[in-house]
């Protein structure tokens, strides 16, 4: 079963905690702090693998989770590692983060708006959560990782010092990343048959190529993309045969968006006439009209071809292809027959030109993308921080590194917890919590942690 789309929960593994243990042997009464580090928990990792061509797995299996830290313990042991989860995808696959950002998106065919006043009316606009490209694996053996697991905390020989020779502090593992995402299967293919129900894509895709796609005299035989290796010239040209579009699939009609999503990849665009349509120039021109509403494919080189020509006067052709250049003056139109063999050659080269331009393209595009540019010290970038006194008199702090420092705090652990007061007041934060009006007996919320200011602060 072909399955293109998927969500999943992922939940990356925790980070295992450091230990407090203080060496104790005979004939060594001051032994020292030993605990050690907790290990770090395992990642989720994506592999893009060429032999897997289906995302149904998912289907079965939609909860994915990593392996957690283990605890560091006495005589500086540190814990084992979580062992990385490694998940095999086909080629093409793009994960978003669902829920990323807080905001709600609102959505109409491709077109997204992130907030409500920009939001278009009618009934075709429905209502999502905001999602975020974090990987696009589009080479066989790339590999991403989704969610990062948690560092492990400290032991507390790691707080060692001249002035702090018997700590009792140890660190807690960091949380894994926990979010659901959803998986698109984009196909990779050179070229990208389109066109309207019944119109030769199948028939095309079996001659010029070792697939084996179900053909049949109704609309809407095919029902799943499929895939073909056409040789010419040396050269080999991956082809996918999308099931046929219809007028409104841009907004989710027919077999609408399940498919087109499919052709967002492809290098070059083979748009297929039945030249025995009433009228080949509206043919034309429905299927025009949704590939230009969705993602960039305005601009996707395209080339047209009228099928199933064999014994058909030409005369009749020459009518079908001036309609078709009613509506598009500068379309390259080419005449062909799959079951007679006819034209097939000159069509596949053209093909092949086209592709290959396409490519070099993208390629000098990637070039220009890689030029290195002036950016900001992500360290500058970490130590920055906010106050926010919230409605019930709670101080909210967040910032990445503070809520680093808050997630690996034991709140049990008094030590612990004046630790992290001691970070607080050297980032300046407790400063600004004054300004703002902290009390010593208020709550301050970091990373979902909460504790108060003490009397002697």
């Amino acid at each position: 079963m072909f399955v293109d789309i998927a969500k999943v929960s992922l939940k990356a593994g925790k980070g295992g905690d450091g230990a407090v243990s203080f060496r104790r042997e005979i004939y060594i009464p001051k032994g020292g702090p030993d605990g050690g580090n907790g290990g770090k928990g395992g990642d989720i990792v994506f592999r893009a693998d060429r032999n897997t061509n289906t995302l149904i797995d998912f289907r079965f299996a939609p909860i994915l989770t990593a392996e957690d830290g283990k605890n560091g313990s006495g005589q500086r042991s540190a814990g084992r590692s979580g062992k990385d989860l490694v998940v095999d995808v086909p080629v093409g696959t793009c994960v978003y983060k669902i829920g990323a950002g807080g905001a709600m998106a609102f959505t109409e065919g491709p077109k997204t708006w992130a907030s409500a006043p920009e939001r278009p009316e009618g009934d075709a606009m429905r209502q999502d959560p905001p999602r975020i490209l974090i990987a696009d694996l589009t080479e066989d053996g790339q590999t991403a990782v989704i969610a990062r697991g948690g560092d492990g905390g400290f032991g507390n020989a790691h707080f060692k010092s001249s002035t702090r020779q018997a700590p009792l502090i140890a660190e807690v593992g960091e949380p894994g990343e926990e979010f659901e995402a959803e998986l698109e299967l984009k196909s990779m293919a050179d070229v990208g048959l389109v066109g309207l129900p019944n119109a030769g894509k199948s028939t095309f895709l079996s001659v010029v190529s070792n697939a084996k796609p179900e053909i049949a005299d109704y609309p809407f035989t095919t029902l799943t993309p499929n895939l073909g290796v056409a040789t010419i010239d040396g050269k080999d040209l991956l082809i996918a045969d999308i099931p046929g579009l219809i007028e409104g699939a841009a907004e989710g009609k027919g077999l609408g968006h399940d498919f087109l999503r499919h052709v967002d990849r492809t290098a070059v665009l083979l748009h297929l006439i039945d030249v025995y349509n009433d009228d080949a120039g509206k043919a034309y021109r429905t299927i025009r009209n949704e590939l230009d509403k969705y993602s960039d494919l305005k601009d996707r080189p395209e080339i047209v071809a009228l099928t199933k020509c064999e014994g058909v006067d030409d005369d009749i052709i020459k009518m079908q292809m001036s309609s078709i250049l009613a509506v598009n003056p500068d379309a390259k139109i080419y005449a062909i027959s799959s079951s007679a063999h006819q034209g097939l050659t000159k069509l596949l080269r053209e093909l092949k030109e086209n592709t290959i331009n396409k490519k070099e393209e993208i390629t000098k595009e990637e070039k220009l993308e890689k030029i290195p540019t002036i950016k900001l010290d992500e360290d500058l970038l970490r130590d920055t921080w906010q106050v926010e006194k919230l409605d019930d008199g709670t101080f909210r702090v967040t910032g990445e590194k503070i809520e680093k420092f808050a997630r690996r705090t034991d709140l049990n652990n008094y030590a612990s917890v004046n630790r992290l007061r001691d970070i607080m007041k050297k980032l300046g934060i407790r400063a600004e919590l004054t300004s703002q009006g902290a009390e010593p007996d208020s709550i301050i919320e970091i990373a979902d942690k909460r504790f108060t200011l003490v009397e002697d602060w």
